[in-house]
């Protein structure tokens, strides 16, 4: 036998079986194989990241800044008085005086860092958290202010930011989707948009999981034997590669294939990841599951479910808020009431799962990012709401690569316009893809005739908030 026959007979016997098994790795593997056929397949990015995950906290409706994040104690002084600067349109255009914070503000932590009582529990972990108040966006309207905030754009129709993260590098997980939003009750206004995948793929769109205990309808396998199922499925799958190879490439079917396979996969990770039977009582009493206030225990389950979903591979989860009897963050009136049933929701499992993150490991590996749409108007709406405000707004992020009790930019005296580093929504998107690691200039799809990316042509990475 000459040498070149022995290698060639050897290649199709142990170097075959060593191929097989660099194929199922994550990095060999995603090198080798088509991310059209394996399009969540783990891919590198542009350098080396400092967080593998986001949790995105997203807060329906607009949390009023003033009263939560940014202390003004002008407004105190002047309450009840016309405010001394220009006002701008407002939603309503029913404008009253200047209101007072119904809260007040303590510091907390080694930072210092002054924080409202709606958030006693969130404010314990003000060390962890860098607190942007200086955010602004382009609209006052909640529909476009909610597609500028998740896509980038004011208008329906572009790719999620979770969406575009995971067309970047795809999941760690591949039983389950790289884009998960767990709905506490509440879609926020523009609809499923938000969170869709736009021009991109199909299969890089938010999958829509439920705060419950069956997060998805009918994800228990409907087959008795696992055999037929399997069968069928397959069945399915050979119909559409006989369309795809006579109509050639088409996203409609290739995610459909994609998304069967997935959804078969599904069946068994995801009743798994529900089964909260294997936390301990100690974890669930920190988050609040046995707390008197039934919206506190569904924000509870959403962010324990939001750790194991990230625990377990999947690139990005956005929770959104549950639906407490004063309506999400828009409070036009009655803002006393209305802030604290929605902070009451949320305070306690945010800071637990600050802390779970931490005690696990995980914290410095997981972007946690909270911010509404745009923030509230220093003066009253009617006598005791506030308005839509774009012009400046505060968020905090928190975990990977995220430097911890920081305070950055600033709105004027009365909290009602970013005067000092302003902070765009572009300029967030920059910032969560490049702690990921990704340049957002670079992260581009080739749609009508240009390369269009998150950031469209703008956004600069804030690298003072960086560790």
């Amino acid at each position: 036998m000459t040498r070149r026959r022995m290698l060639s007979l050897c290649s199709n016997g142990f170097g075959s079986l060593a191929l097989l098994g660099l194929m199922e790795s994550k990095t060999f593997g995603n090198v080798l194989t088509s991310s059209r056929t394996k399009p969540l397949f783990p891919r590198p990015g542009h350098f080396e990241p400092r967080a593998k995950n986001v949790i995105f906290l997203y807060m329906d409706g607009g949390v009023s800044h003033i009263d939560t994040f940014d202390p003004k104690p002008l407004l105190a002084k002047e309450n009840g008085n016309p405010i001394k600067m220009k006002i701008e349109p407002t939603q309503f255009n029913n404008n009253g005086g200047v209101l007072k914070s119904p809260w007040e503000f303590k510091r907390y932590g080694q930072s210092g860092i002054e924080v409202s009582d709606l958030f006693p529990h969130v404010a314990t972990c003000v060390d962890d958290l860098a607190i942007i108040r200086s955010m602004v966006s382009d609209f006052s309207e909640h529909t476009n202010a909610n597609y500028f905030l998740h896509t980038g754009h004011g208008l329906q129709g572009r790719p999620s930011m979770g969406a575009w993260v995971s067309y970047g590098l795809g999941s760690e997980n591949q039983n389950l989707p790289g884009f998960v939003v767990i709905n506490g009750g509440l879609i926020p206004s523009g609809g499923l948009d938000n969170f869709n995948s736009g021009f991109l793929p199909a299969h890089y769109q938010g999958s829509i999981f439920q705060s419950g205990e069956s997060p998805i309808a009918n994800i228990n396998k409907s087959e008795p034997i696992p055999t037929l199922q399997r069968n069928k499925l397959d069945f399915v799958k050979q119909l559409d590669k006989r369309l795809l190879g006579r109509v050639g490439h088409t996203d409609e079917i290739e995610s459909a294939i994609t998304n069967y396979e997935l959804a078969y996969r599904m069946q068994d990770t995801v009743p798994e990841l529900a089964d909260l039977r294997g936390e301990s009582r100690r974890i669930k009493k920190l988050y609040g599951f046995d707390a008197t206030y039934t919206h506190t225990r569904t924000y509870a389950r959403q962010c324990l479910i939001a750790r194991r979903l990230v625990e377990r591979g999947v690139r990005f989860v956005e929770l959104t808020c549950p639906r407490v009897k004063a309506d999400r963050w828009d409070q036009h009136g009655n803002i006393r009431d209305g802030h604290y049933r929605n902070s009451l929701a949320i305070d306690q499992p945010i800071a637990a799962l600050l802390m779970d993150l931490k005690s696990r490991g995980l914290f410095d590996e997981t972007l946690v990012v909270w911010s509404g749409e745009f923030g509230r108007t220093p003066f009253s709406q009617g006598q005791d709401g506030r308005d839509h405000n774009p012009f400046g707004f505060s968020m905090w992020l928190a975990g990977g690569g995220i430097k911890g009790g920081t305070v950055y930019g600033a709105t004027d005296e009365y909290g009602y316009k970013a005067v000092e580093n302003v902070v765009t929504v572009h300029d967030m998107h920059a910032t969560i893809l490049h702690l990921l690691g990704i340049d957002h200039k670079q992260l581009t799809y080739r749609f009508s005739g240009r390369d269009i990316r998150l950031t469209d042509v703008y956004g600069d990475v804030i690298t003072e908030i960086l560790s």
